[in-house]
């Protein structure tokens, strides 16, 4: 009996153990998410009312250019730093991420991006306000230049013009030197910059400032050079074919030899736009349109209105304003705005359309009960590939005069949009080429030739040559480095995005009808197909995942080669 009691026993503690053991594990999940679900609350309690303040102190700036609102830039920054930057909130955070066991998804995201957000502030004080200083100074020295030829300072529209419509070589070499002219007034800070930033990266563990921010989006440097890579393939032929018969038409407009053409015979100061060569104006049917009427009346007939935004935004030109035109989301509530610079021209309506894009791809549609953290964008080259779709409908004669414009020929209007169409994607593509490939070398390496460095790289994609005996930063005139680094290649990437959701669209709304033809004119479907398969997740997916999501298929560039060759 004493054996038979003693199996019992140990029969009935191990029974027990097994127990404690099952209620040991339920509760680590229950305990591991109230800790998850509690550090993300305290956190949004801390940095949304700084996040919405720097939006707001941002956009002062950028419509102002005063000191005193650039400074206010600056100090809000410097306080949401200062917040990530803290080590014990960024420990917390990763023993978090590091011990799983998070059943809700929306919550494991939030931890995920908490962490990113976190790890790329975990540098010294000093140096984080440094680097904010120095962008901050940059920027603003953007903002208040502005091109200067004999004395007079010239608007970017203006520089535009000229170099669209001056048929003299020296007028154009003159105003296209003057627009790189900030480059050398700001190349001394941007090198500094790029050092800080590489401390900052090898703080982290990551070689240099580049592979941190490719590696904080999200994003492996080895995929995004082998998918470059295979669009240097698939474009290098035909752009050598259209840029040669852009040539012979550029020559022709300056009466000089194609052999002869330099920079700025090309229409914008980066060869990043298709020049204006044929005898069919496509700003004509723009020139006497009221343009936010249009994108107003077009954004209403697909079921994503925009004139709540227009009504906040800051659109036209003046003194100390950015140049520029970008859209922002203050505050994941509603509040967006774009800041534009508008003449009405093919290029200002295509620039609107863009970001009006953005604009509908925010907290306008994206919906309210997500979390705060997944209230936005999945991922900048998502949002890119949404603004960059419905920008290539001002090229388009069906969308002109569905617009209710009158274009003058419109089956010459049509063969000239779809050879303009076709030439900005291929000049778009090797132009990311070069902004890439610049990127990563100068943060590889910054203390090499960097003035050589960018025009080997522009001679290489874009066939341009350089000036002779030319040795300025031209590098530095592009804003992008300086306020948007290793950001660029997300414009093409997307192009891509952009021609894989139209095709999904196409599909599914419109079938038996070539893409190319689609027009979304008058149909909520395509309100309804966005809010579902692309705004819908919002940051809830990766940008790899969303792709997957609303289209079929991760992101590749076969739908961006089916236009290349349906244009």
């Amino acid at each position: 009996m004493t054996g038979i009691r003693v199996l019992l026993f140990a029969g009935f503690a191990a029974v027990c153990l097994l127990t404690l053991w099952r209620e040991m594990v339920r509760a680590v999940p229950a305990d591991q998410a109230d800790r998850a679900k509690e550090f993300v609350a305290n956190h949004v309690a801390r940095l949304r009312p700084l996040e919405i303040a720097a939006s707001r102190a941002w956009w002062n700036a950028n419509v102002s250019g005063k000191a005193e609102d650039f400074e206010e830039k600056e100090r809000t920054q410097n306080k949401i730093d200062e917040a990530l930057a803290d080590p014990q909130k960024f420990q917390e955070v990763k023993a978090i991420k590091e011990a799983g066991g998070l059943a809700d998804p929306l919550l494991a995201r939030e931890i995920d991006l908490l962490y990113l957000s976190y790890l790329e502030k975990q540098v010294s004080p000093d140096l984080l306000k440094k680097m904010v200083a120095l962008a901050n100074k940059v920027e603003k020295q953007f903002n208040v230049s502005r091109a200067k030829v004999d004395g007079k300072e010239m608007t970017d529209s203006e520089v535009r013009r000229v170099l669209k419509q001056s048929k003299s070589s020296e007028r154009r070499q003159a105003v296209w030197e003057a627009s790189k002219a900030v480059g050398a007034a700001v190349a001394d800070d941007l090198k500094e910059l790029v050092r800080e930033r590489n401390q900052a990266a090898r703080q982290l563990g990551f070689p240099n400032y580049h592979a941190l921010q490719l590696h904080l989006n999200e994003q492996n440097g080895a995929d995004v050079l082998h998918l470059f890579d295979e669009l240097d393939a698939l474009t290098r032929e035909p752009f050598a074919a259209a840029k040669a018969e852009l040539d012979k038409k550029l020559a022709e407009d300056c009466s000089v030899k194609p052999a002869d053409l330099m920079p700025w015979h090309y229409h914008d100061p980066f060869f990043q736009e298709a020049p204006a060569v044929y005898s069919v104006s496509l700003d004509a049917p723009y020139q006497k349109a009221d343009l936010l009427r249009l994108c107003t009346d077009f954004y209403q007939g697909i079921g994503l209105p925009v004139a709540d935004v227009i009504a906040r935004s800051d659109l036209y030109e003046k003194p100390g304003k950015s140049p520029h035109a970008f859209c922002t989301d203050i505050d994941r509530e509603g509040d967006v705005r774009v800041l534009a610079n508008v003449v009405p021209n093919e290029y200002w309506m295509g620039t609107l359309l863009h970001e009006l894009g953005h604009s509908v791809y925010s907290s306008k549609n994206i919906p309210a009960k997500l979390p705060y953290l997944l209230r936005m964008e999945s991922h900048i080259l998502t949002t890119e590939g949404v603004a960059m779709m419905f920008e290539r409908f001002s090229k388009q004669s069906n969308w002109v005069e569905r617009m209710g414009l009158t274009v003058e020929k419109p089956a010459e209007f049509d063969e000239t949009a779809r050879k303009v169409r076709r030439n900005q994607l291929l000049i778009f593509s090797r132009w990311c080429q070069v902004m890439l490939r610049f990127e990563k070398s100068m943060y590889e390496n910054p203390d090499q030739d960097l003035n050589k460095l960018w025009w080997d790289l522009v001679a290489k994609y874009q066939l341009l040559k350089k000036p002779a005996g030319r040795n300025q930063p031209d590098f530095a005139s592009k804003i992008h480095i300086v306020v948007a680094p290793v950001y660029y290649h997300n414009y093409q990437m997307g192009q891509l995005f952009a021609s894989q959701v139209h095709r999904a669209i196409a599909r599914s709304l419109f079938p038996g009808i070539d893409p190319r033809n689609v027009m979304y004119n008058g149909n909520l479907k395509v309100g309804e197909f966005m809010k579902e398969k692309v705004f819908g997740p919002a940051r809830t997916l990766p940008w790899n995942e969303l792709t997957r999501f609303a289209t079929g298929e991760a992101l590749n560039a076969k739908a961006f080669a089916l236009d290349l060759q349906a244009n």
